[in-house]
């Protein structure tokens, strides 16, 4: 399968993409713990379907040593009982992020509350911050049909 567009090759989209990925690597660096940041990941690209994104954080949180059962089980975190309650906070906050459009109240009170039960006001804003980026890349990505399978961990680190 091939890009319907290449970012890179067309200046308007290598100089956004550029404030992209520095977006992203400021994110890295926020006070969010790393774990949660590809498990929120990888839940916003399951619900958006993109294959990239998907590829992308799960080979990441792999090489940074999570293991294939909590990766595997991600797309049913309610049921599973190998996330904290913390990083149950956070996927509920990042579906209800993600599924803005379709839940009329949008991010719900008690969704909010559960995840600042567990999280500071700096990884509140990190945490936002990510669910919003994750959609917004795998936006990119759907609309010009980004293949996904040769992405090498730390690709773009």
């Amino acid at each position: 399968m091939d890009a319907r567009l290449d970012y890179l090759t067309s200046t308007t989209g290598a100089t956004i993409i550029k404030h992209v990925m520095a977006a992203g690597r400021a994110l890295k660096e926020s006070p969010l713990p790393s774990t949660t940041m590809e498990l929120v990941a990888l839940r916003v690209s399951q619900l958006n379907g993109c294959a990239p994104c998907i590829d992308m954080h799960t080979k990441d949180a792999a090489h940074a040593g999570e293991s294939a059962v909590r990766l595997n089980l991600v797309a049913a975190w309610r049921e599973a009982t190998v996330f904290t309650e913390a990083e149950r906070a956070a996927l509920e906050l990042a579906e209800a992020g993600t599924r803005v459009a379709t839940v009329p109240e949008g991010v719900g009170y008690e969704v909010w509350e559960r995840a600042a039960q567990h999280y500071d006001e700096e990884e509140l804003a990190a945490l936002v911050v990510m669910i919003s980026f994750m959609n917004m890349v795998n936006r990119l990505n759907i609309i010009t049909r980004q293949p996904a399978g040769n992405y090498e961990p730390g690709q773009f680190h």
